[in-house]
């Protein structure tokens, strides 16, 4: 039988250790670990040093680099050990992951247990698992070479590939379990993606602030700073303006923090109309989980600010962002035809 249970589960738990990686990634980007670890490899990256020896050969390559000589002079053998952990945990997660990819993969295949459908969707699923990899690479090479940080722009494709991949994975797996959907209206099925574009959006924009380190100002709310108008908040420093927007710290926590109402809005109107055109109790189920997920990403959002930004609350953030996304995925799915 094609399509089995067993193929529905290796895509669950695909989705799920996805979940786990963008967590601990969360964790490494908030600890700045990110850069701990300057030389990929492949193979052999996945043994942590061993010994002293071993720990203070990583520990000398990593003091050649800007993160330690522009940031972390002070750090002792003992502190790179703790930035070490999150950023191997992570990258040997993204192995693992590789391997829950396409060994069953190649199981499903040779044992003919896929249909010509999810053939298809399972080598965009690979692909997808293959660029994220790059785009991790990538994105730690921006940080080795004059500045002691990654670049924003290549931590949010990093971030949002890696959302993009589950929700994939998600839908390829909701395919399998639910074949036949209900007819819906058109309209409304086009205003859930219009929510998910912006949801997505506020998501890049989510890595904006996170890569630039945004949120450690404008720590007031609902205004930007304690008793001055929103919009003379926004500090311009850059020419042309629209730079502020994408590059500067004041600007990308505007952008993130207006997003957050038109994503909330967008998803509270959804939920109004859609409760007068669910037929079943997964499209009904569906709604509440979406507007229930939002108020609560809003409120995180809200005190992750006012608290600039502890490790506990950011991780949270993030993991709701991760649950609002699925259950986006999910209520478009079961609002498709």
């Amino acid at each position: 039988m094609k399509d089995n249970k067993r193929v529905v589960y290796w895509l669950l738990t695909g989705g799920m250790l996805i979940f786990i990686m963008v967590v601990v990634g969360g964790i490494t980007r908030l600890t700045h670990s990110g850069l701990s670890i300057s030389n990929y490899k492949l193979i052999s990256g996945t043994i942590p040093p061993m010994n002293e020896v071993e720990w203070q050969e990583a520990f000398d390559l990593y003091k050649q680099y800007p993160e330690y000589q522009k940031l972390n002079t002070h750090f002792d053998l003992e502190d790179f050990k703790d930035i070490y952990f999150w950023e191997w945990l992570h990258r040997v997660i993204g192995r693992f992951i590789g391997l829950v990819f396409i060994l069953p993969f190649l199981y499903f295949l040779l044992r003919k247990q896929l249909t010509r459908p999810t053939l298809r969707k399972c080598l965009i699923l690979l692909g997808l698992g293959a660029f994220q990899g790059f785009l991790g690479w990538y994105m730690v090479k921006s940080g080795l070479v004059d500045r002691p940080d990654v670049s924003h722009y290549r931590l949010a494709m990093h971030l949002t590939t890696a959302f993009i991949t589950f929700a994939y994975t998600l839908w390829v797996a909701l395919d399998l379990i639910y074949p036949t959907r209900k007819q819906v209206q058109k309209g409304f099925r086009n205003l859930i993606r219009w929510g998910y574009a912006f949801l997505l959006l506020q998501i890049i924009y989510g890595a904006f602030v996170a890569g630039l380190d945004a949120g450690w100002i404008h720590n007031h709310w609902p205004l930007m700073s304690d008793g001055k108008l929103i919009h003379e908040t926004v500090t311009i420093e850059q020419n042309p303006v629209w730079k502020n927007f994408v590059e500067g710290k004041s600007g990308v926590q505007f952008v993130h923090r207006y997003l957050a109402y038109v994503v909330t809005g967008f998803i509270g109107i959804i939920w109004y109309r859609g409760k007068r055109i669910a037929s079943t109790m997964l499209q009904k189920s569906a709604l509440n989980s979406l507007l229930g997920l939002v108020g609560i990403q809003f409120l995180l959002g809200v005190f992750t600010l006012l608290y600039q930004v502890p490790v506990v609350l950011g991780v949270l953030h993030q993991v709701v962002a991760f649950f609002l996304l699925a259950s986006m995925t999910f209520t478009l799915h079961r609002f498709s035809k």
